[in-house]
């Protein structure tokens, strides 16, 4: 484990924390998918209904009957837990860098004690397409790949087949978040080929000095949608939108939690909102998570959906490029930006 650096430089203090409250019945909604699995020819529309409901005033949800296998689960978790177990040398064998954006990376690496934790990424298509840099008129392409590393020796194979789970919880969720704006199931799914999305095993040591850190610090999710997988321990906390209180999500055996992203945002033309939250670190106990990061392809541009703008409902949103995003976003990890990094608020009208 790494030890706490108080250097002035990197030590500030972290926003306020009003007193934790445990979510139960009437906080983030809790959906059982099992309706899916019973194969009818027309939608399971109080499930849709649902769905929107839980976007449009939370912003996030947890599912359960989901689908994905437990045994397939319980090996992601425990890859996890065999890889971020080894010394810290070997796991940085495995670094990611400017020129390969997945891998390993740590809380000494990135040099911040407001984010205590360990990484490690991998991408979902691999090779991932994405632009080579983030100058707005440079169209070079650059394909990543995946750093692997010697151990544990079945890493890649878990992940592959974990993501291969993944992916079919992600379109159920896609096509039950269209039905929920009125559009057909399968209108987001074309958008996701060639896509860049990517997974993440994450590892939050115990804190000597929590109050002083944050696992993740305050944030809203720039891609589409994120699910999430995580231990019973806990640490997330959302930021309600009906008063802007911090609620702490209390874990669901067996459960995703389920995010809507900034593009969700977007393609909605505001009808879901990307909502913020942050991760807490805990004294006494380890805490494992793996965040599911689902973005659409380098070439897709990215505005409000036209079904779902009119005369009466005007595009809040300019246009921009989800590739140069991205690749803008992905660059900072290794270079001091000048300016405020890019964030969907920069394009609203």
């Amino acid at each position: 484990m790494a030890s706490l650096e108080f250097e002035p430089d990197f030590i500030q203090p972290i926003e306020h924390r009003p007193k934790l409250q445990i979510i139960e019945e009437d906080g983030i909604p809790l959906i059982d998918l099992s309706p899916l699995n019973l194969n009818f020819s027309e939608p399971n529309w109080d499930l849709v209904a649902k769905i929107g409901d839980a976007c449009r005033k939370w912003g996030f949800f947890q599912v359960i009957n989901h689908g994905v296998p437990a045994e397939v689960r319980e090996r992601i978790e425990s890859a996890a837990k065999e890889f971020f177990a080894l010394p810290k040398e070997e796991k940085r064998k495995a670094s990611r860098d400017q020129v390969n954006l997945f891998g390993y990376s740590d809380f000494e690496i990135t040099k911040s004690v407001r984010d205590w934790k360990e990484i490690f990424d991998c991408t979902i298509e691999n090779p991932t397409v994405i632009y080579a840099s983030d100058e707005p008129d440079d169209k070079e392409l650059k394909e990543l790949t995946n750093k692997w590393p010697e151990y544990p020796p079945d890493l890649r194979d878990v992940c592959e087949m974990y993501s291969a789970e993944m992916q079919k919880l992600t379109y159920k969720l896609l096509g039950l978040i269209a039905l929920s704006m009125g559009l057909p199931e399968d209108r987001l799914h074309s958008l996701f080929k060639n896509q860049t999305s990517f997974m993440r095993l994450n590892y939050y040591p115990p804190c000597p000095a929590p109050e002083l850190a944050l696992g993740l610090g305050r944030h809203k999710d720039a891609g589409a949608m994120t699910i999430l997988l995580q231990d019973d321990v806990g640490g997330l906390e959302v930021k309600r939108k009906s008063d802007g209180e911090w609620i702490f999500v209390k874990p669901t055996p067996d459960a995703y939690i389920v995010n809507v992203g900034d593009l969700i945002q977007v393609w909605s033309n505001d009808k879901y909102e990307s909502v913020e939250h942050r991760v807490t670190v805990n004294s006494q106990k380890e805490r494992f998570s793996i965040p599911y990061f689902i973005n659409p392809s380098h070439d897709v541009w990215i505005q409000p959906l036209e079904e779902l703008v009119s005369e009466q409902s005007p595009a809040k949103y300019k246009g921009y490029s989800w590739g140069k995003f991205y690749a803008t976003r992905k660059l900072s990890n290794f270079k001091k930006l000048t300016t405020e990094n890019i964030q969907v608020h920069h394009f609203k009208l």
